[in-house]
């Protein structure tokens, strides 16, 4: 596992585009370092800059720029699916966008950038921001 690379989940991005504290602590990370965005995390993100009523094309634009956009591909899917299933069983509330992101982070030897607290019991796997 390479401790430089990070795939980036939208609470990250999203703290990053604030500037808030939490933001400030993934700077490094996402300026300096290889980081990778899956393509779900691009679909939340939209989702909610719309809700707040926030253009999000400039912000995309810096994602495609900084990070290199993980698709959903058929491998990533299916180890997607098995480790929703396992995960389910360990923590409340976890989603398949969750299991997509820790699948794209798993298969790309690389760790998750968070501060959600889904991934809280994943020590070795995630940098928690929070």
């Amino acid at each position: 596992m390479d401790p430089d690379r990070f795939v980036v989940d939208s609470f990250a991005w999203f703290e990053y585009f604030l500037g808030s504290e939490l933001g400030k602590r993934v700077v490094n990370h996402i300026e300096g370092g290889k980081v990778l965005t899956p393509t779900v995390v691009i679909a939340e993100l939209s989702e909610k800059y719309s809700r707040i009523s926030v253009d999000f094309k400039e912000k995309l634009k810096f994602i495609s720029f900084r990070s290199s956009l993980i698709p959903l591909d058929e491998r990533i899917a299916e180890y997607a699916g098995r480790l929703n299933v396992e995960r389910k069983k360990k923590m409340k509330r976890w989603g398949m966008v969750d299991s997509i992101i820790l699948a794209t982070a798993r298969l790309n030897e690389c760790r998750v950038l968070t501060g959600d607290e889904h991934f809280m019991d994943l020590t070795t796997e995630v940098l928690m921001i929070k």
